[in-house]
Formats: C-alpha cells, structure tokens, sequence
C-alpha cells in the first residue's frame, strides 16, 4: 500500500512540474493534448487539469469547468494544496482526491492504493499524513492519532484495543504513513493454529534456546567480570589517531582510541567491550580510566604544546552529570594542560538525555573545552542534536567517506553534511579517509581536518609525538 501511495503521489508531483515547465496557454489546444498524453501514461491518475479560483476550467477528461465547491483540505510543507473530495463531473461527488500546485491540478482515486487483497477479513487500511493530521484514504476502523506513534526508525507495530496496528512512514514523502490494523482475533487464530503445529519442534528449540542464553548470559557476566579486572589491574591501553589539518598537512591532534589487553592473551576491539561496560554500568569507569591513560600518555607534552589537542569519547552516561566535568578539571590541573588541549567527542549513535546533557555540555565549554558530535548520520537523532547541543566540530562518518566517488546513493549525503555543517558554523572532520582521492575531494570541498589511515594508523602516542614534531622541524634547503 506504501508503495502505491509513494508511485501515486510521484506521478502526480511529476505531471505537475511536467505542465509548469512546458509553459503552454491554460486550455489552449496543445495544453489539452500535453494533458492527455500525460493522463494515458499514468498509472495512478484519473484526470489532470488546470485550476483557476477552485474551478478546474478545463482537464484531460474534457467537459465543461468544474467548481471544487470549498478550499483545501490542507497544505503540504512542498506546497501542494490537498482538496479531499473533487466532483469532477458538476452535481456529482466522487470518491476523487485532488493535488493542487501552481494552477495545475491532478485527480487520484482514493480507494486505488487501498485496493488490496488480503486473506485476513477485517483489515483496515489507510494513508494518514503528518501534517495534514488526517487519514487522506481510509478503509474500515482508523485512528487518526495512531500516526503519532511512528519511532525514530520510521515503523511500529502495536496493540490498540482488539487490534494490531502496523505503521510504515514513507522514505520518500516523509510525511506519509502507510497504516494497516487487522483485529487481534485472527493474530490470536494463527498463534493458536501454529502452536499446534509446531509444540513438538518448539519444546526442542525451546531448549536450544534457553541453552543458548544462558551461554550468552554467562559470557556476558565473564566479560563484565573480566571488564572489572582490567580496570583493576591495568589492562586497557591507549592508541592514538592522527588528526590532520588538510590546509598544512600537520598533525595538530590526535583522538584516543582504547584497547583492551584481555586475559586470555587477546587484544580486544571497543566495540566488543564498550556495550557491556554500557550494559554493566562500567562506562564511566572506563572513561576516567581513559583520562587516566590519557595523562600517563601525554600529559607532559600537552603542557609543552598548547596548539595540540587530544579529543577523548563520552559516552550518554558521561553526559548525564558534572561528574565528568570535575574529571576533567582535575586532569588539567595535574598536568597543566590547557582546556584547548582537549576536545571531547559525544557519539551520537546512543540516546542522550539531552536536557542533562544540555548542561554537561555547556559547563565544558565555559571552560573553553570544545565539543564535537561523532559518527554523524548514522544514529538517532543527529538533526535534533544539531538544534539542541551547544557543539563547535561535526565529524563525517567513514560510511560516507568510503562512498565518494563510488556512485552509490550515500556518495551524496557527504556534500549534504557539508553544506549544513557550513550553515551552523562547524568545523568538519572526516573519518576514515584511506586515499588521496577523498583527501583531495574533502580539501576541495572546505572541510578542515581529517583523520584515517591515509594520514596515519592508529599508534602509540610517542609515534604521534615524533609525527607532530617532525611536521614541525624547518625543512633544509
């Protein structure tokens, strides 16, 4: 049914712009043919027209003029005027829904995306739109205040009552919201139906499964456990990304990466680790243990290098009290570095509380500590992050580093990002820049730093300190 919506509402913005850009006398002979050819080569429309004062003078159905008798229904955000019962003969009031935009109208069927068979007798269906707050094609029982409860995620599924309601917000009209509730009844038949069928396999892989969670369980709890160790006993250790400043080539910073030296001999990755500290409650451990490497690490050569910075990863739990900023200032007044010295990186793959965070941040930067968003794009709620934190770097995920020049759909989200980085003031970095083909691309298009194996990998901090001052050092003639 989405996708019905979608190809309907396509063709109809499609016809639209088709007749504004021919430019050709309302009603004149060649606007008639240009209306027909459009109307036969349409799927989803019954009529296309012009409009004039909410009287169609003329459409690709011929006929005298016909009044929509009212105004809109509503108006969309891409300027379209949504008239929900077109009578297109006069006197007659048809099940028709007309799209209006720059004098051009186009009139769908309203019950043709809903035309859908299904086994299941009683399912109701519907197209709701977000801001028009109304169902705009309906079949059977809809709540219109069900569209409220789509997710980040752009789908829900949920128990309303005696029904099962699933919700599809549409990629491509956001707006959009594709509805289908079929009564709790028949879901309760097929669990019935099935239990029946499957009880004998289902006792084995019952089983299977509480093995097998169990097993999880136990590693879950030996990994916590293990976790604990390391920080007791000195397990993590620090590597060190260079950051370089794409006008100078320089290395002017460097981000901490941490690693784990497990028991068992491995060297164990974060993303292995960071969830079960996450899950455990050990984050902000593992996070003043990073400070602690951090000063081990450098904190001589930070009080030497007040241009040179460090950026360090929060996690949401970090950002939830001034726990993280008393941290810190301690850390600065051990090693006299400066607050420049420092960035910190608030990831934006997790939930935030963001009014606590709201006041993490602002004491941080008080303090002249910048911040920066990570892993932008590919989380939550970037844009509301964006509108909310108080932030001074936007970083690039690699996932759209590694898309340029490829062609694939994500190679233009880059240039997007970009240009509202520009917009809201924020200096860039990219991630996991691997060629000088990106560098140069990302140089070209104005953004500021960049990290990645191209520059460097990620390496003890004394590397770093060799990188920078090397960069440094006068070139002989």
């Amino acid at each position: 049914m989405l996708h019905r919506t979608d190809e309907t509402a396509g063709q109809a913005l499609d016809a639209m712009t088709q007749l504004q850009r021919a430019g050709l006398v309302s009603c004149s002979d060649a606007a008639r043919a240009a209306m027909r050819v459009i109307d036969l080569t349409s799927s989803y429309i019954q009529a296309v027209g012009y409009l004039h004062n909410d009287t169609i003078e003329c459409s690709s159905q011929g006929g005298p003029p016909v009044h929509l008798g009212g105004e809109a229904a509503f108006h969309t955000s891409r300027g379209v005027a949504v008239y929900e019962a077109v009578p297109l003969v006069a006197g007659s009031r048809n099940p028709l829904i007309g799209l209006t935009r720059g004098g051009i109208i186009v009139v769908v069927h309203r019950d043709l995306p809903l035309d859908i068979w299904t086994a299941v007798p009683d399912v109701a269906l519907a197209v709701l739109h977000l801001e028009g707050r109304r169902a705009v094609m309906a079949r059977g029982p809809v709540d219109p205040a069900w569209m409220f409860r789509v997710d980040a995620s752009g789908e829900t599924t949920f128990v309303d009552g005696d029904r099962l309601v699933a919700l599809v917000r549409s990629h491509r009209f956001v707006t959009t919201v594709a509805v289908a509730a079929v009564p709790a009844r028949h879901l309760h038949e097929r669990i019935a139906a099935t239990t029946r069928r499957l009880l004998p396999a289902g006792l084995f892989g019952g089983l299977a499964a509480a093995a097998a969670i169990l097993l999880l369980a136990r590693q879950r709890m030996s990994m916590a456990s293990a976790l604990r160790g390391g920080l007791r006993n000195g397990g993590f250790y620090l590597l060190y990304q260079p950051l370089i400043d794409m006008r100078s080539g320089a290395c002017i910073g460097a981000e901490a990466l941490l690693r784990w030296h497990h028991p068992s001999g491995e060297h164990v990755g974060p993303e292995l680790f960071i969830p079960v500290a996450e899950q455990t409650g050990l984050i902000t451990r593992v996070t003043a243990r990073v400070l602690e490497l951090v000063e081990h690490d450098a904190g001589d050569f930070l009080a030497r290098h007040p241009d040179f910075h460090i950026a360090i990863n929060l996690s949401p739990a970090d950002l939830r009290s001034c726990e993280i900023v008393e941290r810190i200032d301690a850390f600065l007044a051990r090693t006299g570095a400066r607050p420049a010295n420092l960035i910190v990186e608030i990831t934006e793959r997790g939930f935030l509380h963001l009014d606590l965070a709201r006041n993490v941040i602002a004491a941080l930067r008080d303090r002249a500590i910048e911040v920066a968003i990570d892993d932008f794009g590919t989380g939550y709620s970037s844009l509301s992050y964006l509108e909310t934190l108080d932030l001074d770097f936007l970083k690039i995920d690699r996932s759209f580093i590694e898309a340029i020049g490829t062609g694939a759909p994500t190679s233009q989200v880059v240039g997007h990002i970009m240009a509202m980085a520009r917009t809201l003031d924020l200096r860039m970095i990219a991630e996991g820049v691997e060629s000088e083909a990106q560098a140069e691309f990302l140089r070209t298009h104005g953004v500021q730093y960049a990290q990645g194996w191209h520059f460097g990998k990620p390496m003890p901090f004394a590397d770093v300190a060799r990188l920078t001052a090397n960069a440094r050092r006068p070139r002989p003639r």
